[in-house]
């Protein structure tokens, strides 16, 4: 009898010490059409967790990075959720009193929003919003921010019928994200906004664990700190951990490749993203890896489901392929991209 619980034993550890090795992992795609997308990245996992193939992964060294906004949830009602977040904290909340400043802001960022072609916004948006981000919610703690954000997340989101905010994360991607974490793959978001707002939206949802999040960031101070510098400065027990009005740094472009050198540590071998501020994260993803490395770039080109431009999405798309990514096309790869009953109806541009 021992000796069958012996055999027993050494079957069931044989078996874990397989799943440690990342043998790929049967999975049902529900909301992704058969095309040459999906093809690829199913292949791609499927030759790279094989430890008989030349192109084996150890899991250690499986690292997946997304990008958030229009890659992993919607960015186009009218534009990205924390441009409207801080639009929101600048020129509607009723428990806020925004400087002329902000408020100006608030108002450049829904005129600029508007996709009719009357709205614009200038080359350095992205700082402009995340400098006038880090004094709207300046004072908050970590938690009374995250809390903040999922309460404007709670709200109808702008364009479409039967979906919040919250709920607007893209049903084909969140497959792709447990895709690659079925297959023993670390998953981190890497994106342009605010860290904790990434928290809120995504963490829960796709199963990605807070410090696997890298985003913006502000500095954090002690509520007592002052203008003392960081440097200078003891913490009391009297004081809590506050958001100051500093940013610290926008995560785009190079800036991305900087985060993920400095909190990852490893280069990644799988990057997802869908516009210019991915570029050189997937440039890195794919140049100079000693494995094999695939870069994909979401194209937002559904006009009948989203609010998508397929004329310039697709000339984007090839320009995509020109620099050896893969591309996502909403419309044609996407059977569903927010659910079924979610249909898009007109934008309003107001909260």
């Amino acid at each position: 009898m021992k000796k069958i619980i012996r055999i027993v034993a050494l079957v069931l550890m044989f078996s874990v010490v397989l799943v440690s090795c990342g043998k790929n992992t049967k999975f049902e795609f529900k909301y992704w059409n058969d095309c040459t997308s999906l093809n690829t990245l199913k292949s791609y996992v499927e030759n790279v967790t094989d430890d008989k193939s030349k192109d084996f992964i150890k899991v250690e060294d499986r690292i997946a990075v997304f990008d958030m906004d229009g890659t992993l949830c919607g960015e186009l009602f009218p534009t990205y959720l924390e441009y409207l977040l801080c639009a929101y904290r600048c020129i509607a909340d009723k428990t806020y009193q925004a400087s002329d400043e902000l408020k100006a802001v608030g108002n450049q960022i829904m005129e600029g929003s508007h996709g009719d072609g009357t709205g614009t916004y200038p080359s350095d948006m992205a700082l402009i919003h995340g400098n006038a981000q880090a004094k709207a919610f300046a004072g908050m703690t970590p938690d009374e921010f995250v809390a903040y954000v999922k309460n404007f997340l709670n709200r109808k989101a702008d364009g479409f019928s039967g979906m919040k905010y919250s709920e607007s994360l893209y049903l084909p991607m969140i497959e792709v994200v447990s895709y690659l974490q079925a297959n023993n793959f670390t998953t981190y978001i890497v994106s342009g906004s605010d860290r904790f707002i990434c928290r809120a939206v995504a963490c829960e949802k796709l199963n990605i664990p807070t410090n696997q999040v890298i985003g913006m960031d502000v500095n954090l101070v002690a509520s007592g700190q002052g203008d003392t510098d960081n440097l200078d400065y003891k913490y009391k027990t009297t004081d809590t951990l506050v958001r100051s009005d500093k940013l610290l740094i926008k995560n785009l472009q190079m800036n991305k490749v900087y985060q993920i050198v400095k909190e990852i540590g490893k280069q990644p071998v799988l990057s997802f993203g869908n516009s210019s501020g991915d570029f050189s994260m997937h440039m890195h993803t794919i140049t100079g890896n000693k494995y094999k490395s695939e870069a994909f770039m979401l194209i937002a080109d559904d006009e009948d489901r989203d609010y998508g431009n397929t004329a310039k999405n697709t000339k984007l798309g090839e320009n995509w392929k020109s620099n050896g990514f893969n591309v996502i096309s909403m419309k044609n790869d996407f059977k569903t991209i927010y659910g079924y009953d979610v249909q898009k109806t007109k934008l309003t541009y107001t909260f």
